[in-house]
């Protein structure tokens, strides 16, 4: 472990990286990009509610952090695929789990929820 990180800093660097990771979008493409490369369209078509515009804004900060590659092909029109990088591969199990834990859990968070909401009340 690198110690010129501090996760608890306020400054350090890799709190943006924390915000990146924590966004709903990110995980998303993420896990949808483990099974191997993708088109931009297709990700668009597969996640649904997300904007071309905020789809192309999160790949790009991706494809700068590093975690994915973007491969463009000289057709008409031009196709553009994305695929992760070798340290992208290295979020393959957290994002999964993460992407997929409300899944799994939803029914016990509902019921906790209006729990809660009828106990406030």
């Amino acid at each position: 472990m690198n110690s010129a990180y501090d996760v608890y800093e306020d400054k350090c660097p890799t709190r943006q990286m924390l915000e990146r990771l924590a966004d709903k979008w990110t995980l998303l493409i993420l896990d949808r990009l483990e099974s191997g490369p993708i088109r931009f369209n297709r990700l668009r078509r597969d996640i649904k509610g997300i904007s071309q515009k905020v789809l192309s804004q999160t790949l790009k900060k991706l494809e700068r952090d590093g975690l994915i590659s973007r491969r463009v092909f000289a057709t008409v029109p031009v196709t553009v695929e994305y695929d992760l990088t070798p340290l992208g591969r290295t979020l393959t199990e957290t994002v999964r789990s993460l992407a997929h834990w409300a899944e799994h859990h939803m029914d016990a968070i509902l019921a906790s929820q209006s729990a809660y909401d009828a106990a406030v009340l």
